[in-house]
């Protein structure tokens, strides 16, 4: 079978980080979680390891008291950082600020929060090995996020409730060696019209063989 170029470009430019179109009313059916994550489960992983574990929580009071660990981490970082960029003439940072903090503000109301997890625990001191940890689970979040998109759901990829790591396995009964990778929350989109995001032509930050080298 040949995938269709067309339908693979649009599913790969126009999975957008979703936070002001998530559909906080609409619930999010578990056979669906679980379809995309079993697609997640495609992903290539070092060694073959396959050490991915998901958190899935739909309970209000537990959603809501992940939320409010994601605020206290967030603190004023959002307004701080979107008023910065505002005042610099970057408007679409600002606006991503912007939208992070509304994330922030409601995001207790998200139906779904999905906390990817891996089965040990990163390296301390060793920049390779602890990047070749956590590359075990990304890809795995991204086939996460594309399977959510071609669905007509959406989410965003946060980490900031990391900073209280030890707050939420201590919430969600995770094993001291496990670890949390991000937060994700999960709902279906309003509307699905997703455009692909402006960046610069792919040849002002690419070099060949050479750096600075075009």
């Amino acid at each position: 079978m040949t995938l269709h170029l067309d339908c693979a470009d649009e599913l790969l430019s126009t999975t957008r980080a979703v936070r002001k179109r998530l559909d906080f009313t609409r619930p999010v059916p578990r056979e669906v979680l679980l379809d995309c994550i079993r697609l997640a489960q495609q992903a290539p992983t070092g060694g073959n390891s396959q050490g991915w574990r998901w958190i899935v929580v739909t309970d209000a009071a537990k959603r809501q008291a992940l939320a409010e660990l994601y605020r206290k981490a967030a603190a004023d970082y959002f307004a701080q950082a979107a008023a910065k960029a505002e005042a610099n003439g970057q408007t679409q940072t600002a606006r991503v600020y912007d939208s992070a903090q509304y994330l922030a503000d409601h995001l207790h109301e998200v139906p779904v929060h999905v906390i990817p997890c891996l089965v040990g625990r990163p390296p301390q001191g060793d920049a390779a090995v602890a990047g070749g940890f956590f590359a075990g689970i990304y890809p795995a979040v991204w086939n996460f996020n594309l399977a959510l998109r071609a669905r007509g759901l959406g989410t965003t990829l946060t980490t900031l409730h990391l900073r209280r790591e030890r707050q939420a396995a201590e919430l969600l009964g995770i094993p001291a060696d496990v670890t949390q990778a991000a937060l994700l929350p999960v709902g279906y989109t309003v509307g699905t019209d997703f455009r692909p995001a402006e960046r610069p032509a792919p040849e002002t930050i690419t070099f060949f063989d050479q750096w600075g080298a075009s």
